[in-house]
């Protein structure tokens, strides 16, 4: 099986070749068909009116041996009666065939009989036919040369009322030989041009791939070197192409940015994982040598701060992996009371609630309460006195607001206590074995369900987590429960 040109530039220019061949084809085709068509009408009509000349002259009471005949190379005219004689016939005219009149032989008289048709003392007129002459196409031997002609028959009375048909031929030589010259003209133009568009796309298709191709060489040596660093050249240009080189470059800031993160995330989580395992380790060690020492109080402690980083880590890599469970309708009201009600009632800071509605979200009810969850797991932390929740809607909107009245958030830091592993020393602190991820996780969620989690200072001081998700409209029954992670 023949394979295909590897390059667009060839198969372009093939393309475009066959399709301007095909094009010039078809066009000479029906320039050929519309000359000859034309042509051929052009000789119907020479044939005809020197057939209706002949016929007028009969009709006017001109003898046969009197008719005044064209030249019978031209025009041969063979003129016969009802029962098949030649009455009269072109001079030198020979043999006549296609028009299924009597053959004109050597020796045979070029005019009629000893009937001469009348004189032109007779003043009665003869008619000719009106209707349209038959046209037949045949060959005539005039003085030794045969050539085709176009044949009109028009028949014609007499004035001593005798009918007649005038047979009068057209030349059909120079007509063929005009259609012959177009044609070969023609093919003779046909390849040069073909060459010439041939050549014209193949050098603008090279032109127009140029930069396609510096792109191509520089991200061949982006991948080669790994450093996403580098940008391909956007060409001045703007066209498709540029918005190609364009796109291209955004595409790798966003992958150098991801490489980044996940570099410095996979740093972040190796330095937060070395801690507790460093500590289990040291524990293990010294129970091992002086059993009486073992502290298995600070050995869970461990190895539950150990299993929440990691499947906060998890969770992290799932979400950046667009791990995206099914969504169902969930009443929020209920997700957070079934949350408050999941918590322990000896927390260091009671949580003060109001439902003010019960909007349904489409989400995950599991990935839903690890939001509310880890907002008031970051209020408890750092309230002095009191935290607030409340669930309302507003426009359509589902709002959960989580407030408390500790030292708050620096408007500097608002944006940045959201990152992954970021720790406030001053206004936040480090303690519980907080690994700064519960903040991030939550931001992660409330994107994924398409809405937003922002933070700014509570109308009493302290910090205001606010939380909106897009309502989800009447239908399909919500659910409260916890469902899946």
């Amino acid at each position: 099986m023949p394979r295909r040109p590897a390059s667009v530039r060839a198969r372009t220019t093939l393309g475009a070749t066959a399709v301007v061949a095909v094009a010039l084809v078809a066009a000479g085709l029906a320039v050929v068909l519309l000359l000859r068509s034309n042509l051929g009408g052009q000789a119907d009509l020479k044939a005809e009116v020197a057939a209706r000349e002949v016929a007028s002259q009969l009709a006017s009471g001109t003898p046969f041996a009197a008719l005044d005949l064209p030249d019978g190379e031209d025009h041969p005219v063979q003129v016969v009666d009802e029962r098949g004689r030649v009455r009269a016939a072109s001079e030198d005219l020979r043999r006549i065939h296609g028009t299924g009149s009597p053959d004109v032989r050597p020796g045979q008289p070029p005019r009629g009989g000893d009937d001469d048709g009348g004189g032109d003392d007779d003043p009665a007129r003869g008619e000719v036919s009106g209707d349209d002459p038959a046209f037949s196409t045949g060959r005539a031997t005039v003085d030794d040369h045969t050539a085709d002609y176009r044949f009109a028959a028009v028949e014609v009375t007499t004035p001593l009322d005798e009918t007649v048909t005038v047979y009068a031929g057209a030349d059909l030589a120079a007509a063929r030989d005009a259609v012959g010259t177009a044609v070969r003209a023609m093919l003779a133009g046909l390849p040069p041009l073909l060459a010439v568009v041939a050549g014209v796309t193949w050098l603008v298709t090279r032109r127009a791939l140029r930069p396609v191709e510096a792109v191509r060489a520089e991200l061949a040596e982006i991948t080669s070197s790994g450093d996403l660093a580098r940008r391909v050249p956007v060409p001045d240009a703007r066209d498709e192409i540029a918005g190609l080189a364009a796109t291209t470059n955004a595409t790798l800031a966003a992958l150098e940015e991801s490489v980044a993160r996940q570099r410095g995330f996979v740093a972040d989580a190796s330095h937060e994982l070395r801690s507790p395992i460093a500590s289990l380790r040291t524990q293990l060690e010294v129970a091992a040598a002086h059993p009486e020492l073992l502290d298995v109080g600070g050995l869970v402690e461990d190895v539950l701060r150990l299993q929440r980083l990691a499947a906060d880590l998890l969770l992290l890599a799932r979400i950046d992996a667009g791990d995206r469970p099914p969504a169902r309708p969930v009443a929020l009201g209920g997700l957070v009371l079934d949350e408050l009600e999941r918590r322990a009632p000896g927390d260091r800071i009671a949580v003060r609630a109001s439902i003010e509605a019960d909007p349904r979200v489409m989400g995950v009810p599991g990935r839903l309460s690890r939001v509310v969850g880890n907002l008031l797991d970051n209020a408890q932390r750092h309230a002095r006195s009191e935290v607030r929740l409340s669930v309302g809607e507003e426009a359509g909107t589902a709002v959960v607001r989580v407030a408390d009245d500790g030292p708050g958030v620096p408007p500097a830091d608002r944006e940045r206590i959201f990152e992954r592993f970021v720790r406030l020393d001053d206004a936040r602190s480090r303690d519980e074995g907080g690994a700064g991820l519960g903040l991030a996780i939550a931001r992660d969620l409330v994107l994924a369900h398409g809405g937003d989690l922002a933070v700014r200072e509570a109308p009493g001081g302290g910090a205001l987590f606010e939380v909106r998700l897009p309502a989800a409209g009447p239908g399909s029954p919500a659910t409260g429960g916890s469902g899946g992670p």
